[in-house]
């Protein structure tokens, strides 16, 4: 029967058998109810709020609940900055949700929330590089980060487990616990415990947070941009020969 039931259910038990709790005194310390038997039949799925409650209390990793990583215990505050829920399509395998910017100004209050994801749209890119790792799309808003990224482009980052594993200047999707921003990190000599936050464009400020305030941590692989314009080198090409133009007309009427 337990063969039967998804990797969650019964990881889900497993965690509760080795706290030692009983199925009533489970429910009430996860603050779900009276019982978490219908969640280990597999008749209720597990909410956000107990994948929220599992990591809050007992430090269980959400990807290992289901079944989407070997590690069964996270430190929610030694830099632990991977997606705390992974969304997988038909065939078991990981798909790409992608957060507009309508959505990704709630993205932070529901990061745990299993249910919400479903309102999001996903799909899959059958590309090499984007396999064995989990990848999610935001859609960019404001100029910070230009001329490279625009605003309503579309930015694809993939999964980082822990800050110890992200690289300075290289440019990632940061979810606070207020906000979403698409800023190249830098870490900070003698400050382990902050990082720096720095715009493309230069008439942003560099923001300094600390790890502790980072939720996810996505680093940006590829865009999706739409609506391509002429590069402004050429643009800015073509001012230059009509300036040229304009002032060999000068010279010439001089010299008559």
């Amino acid at each position: 029967m337990d063969k039967e039931l998804s990797i969650g259910a019964r990881r889900f038990k497993k965690v509760r058998e080795e706290q030692k709790h009983t199925q009533q005194s489970f429910a009430s310390i996860l603050g779900i109810g009276t019982s978490t038997a219908d969640i280990e039949r597999g008749k209720t799925k597990i909410s956000g709020k107990i994948v929220m409650e599992l990591l809050q209390q007992f430090n269980i990793n959400p990807l290992w609940l289901f079944g989407k990583s070997f590690v069964q215990y996270i430190d929610i505050n030694g830099g632990d900055v991977g997606p705390k829920v992974v969304t997988v399509d038909k065939d078991g395998e990981d798909s790409i949700v992608l957060v507009n910017q309508r959505a990704a100004a709630g993205y932070p209050h529901n990061i745990q929330d299993v249910d919400w994801y479903q309102s999001l749209p996903a799909f899959d890119i059958p590309l090499p590089e984007y396999r064995n790792a989990t990848y999610r799309g935001f859609q960019v808003e404001g100029d910070s980060m230009l001329p490279n990224i625009k605003p309503n482009d579309w930015v694809l980052g993939r999964a980082v487990p822990s800050i110890s594993e992200a690289s300075d200047s290289r440019i990632y999707i940061v979810v606070l616990k207020d906000s979403v921003l698409v800023k190249k990190l830098q870490k900070l000599v003698g400050s382990p415990d902050k990082v720096r936050l720095i715009s493309l464009n230069e008439e942003y400020l560099p923001i300094d947070v600390d790890v502790r305030d980072i939720q996810e941590l996505w680093m940006v692989n590829s865009k999706l941009t739409f609506g391509i314009n002429e590069p402004s080198n050429s643009s800015l090409l073509r001012q230059l020969q009509q300036s040229m133009e304009e002032l060999k007309g000068q010279i010439n009427n001089m010299q008559a």
